[in-house]
């Protein structure tokens, strides 16, 4: 009767759809030729009818085909269910070749640049723990 009950629950346990994640502005804070300071501006939309509880993402950040940053935003949000909500990273750099490449593509008419956004976001509760993530787009370099 019991593993009949457990069975029963582990067919009910919530499986949480892959959240959207994407770019929506990169902006850099200061820095020199070793070492950037970026604040990157993320918006997250939430497919599930449950509100999704976020304590950490673990990110890889690609920029135009180079991995630009890697790390964790341990800023502990709530996405509402079939909602939307931003946050913000600070993300540090030392890759003064991506952001030369960058810069001098700022310079241009087209200040589109393309990302990969990939890891996995750390739930604070229910079953399921962590859902890994893979997202690309372009954000306009400002």
């Amino acid at each position: 009767m019991l593993w009949a009950l457990l069975c029963a629950g582990c067919t009910l346990a919530p499986k949480f759809q892959t959240p959207q994640l994407s770019v929506v502005d990169v902006q850099m804070l200061g820095g020199d030729l070793w070492s950037q300071r970026l604040k990157v501006r993320v918006h997250v939309q939430n497919p599930n009818e449950r509100p999704l509880p976020v304590r950490s993402l673990d990110y890889t950040f690609e920029v135009e085909g180079q991995t630009f940053a890697t790390g964790a935003s341990t800023e502990a949000f709530t996405v509402p269910a079939l909602g939307e909500s931003d946050f913000d990273m600070n993300v540090t750099t030392n890759l003064a070749g991506t952001m030369l490449k960058l810069l001098t593509r700022g310079a241009s008419a087209d200040n589109n640049v393309a990302y990969r956004l990939s890891g996995t976001l750390s739930l604070s509760a229910g079953l399921l723990r962590s859902i890994p993530f893979d997202q690309r787009g372009s954000f306009k370099l400002q």
